[in-house]
């Protein structure tokens, strides 16, 4: 029973902590765009092929 006097603040904090992250994560933008992300793994990256140096004969 003792440990209930421990365990429920450490709950409601850890709860606290979890409610203002969100809060600070939602007036900062995180959640605006939510479609883009997940599509853009579905797009390849165009690499640019290295140039030859130019002291190299042919």
């Amino acid at each position: 029973m003792e440990v209930l006097f421990v365990a429920l603040p450490v709950a409601l904090l850890l709860g606290a902590v979890a409610v203002v992250a969100f809060i600070l994560a939602a007036r900062g933008g995180q959640f605006d765009d939510l479609e883009t992300p997940p599509q853009r793994m579905l797009y390849d990256d165009v690499e640019a092929k290295p140039e030859p140096p130019s002291d190299v004969k042919k």
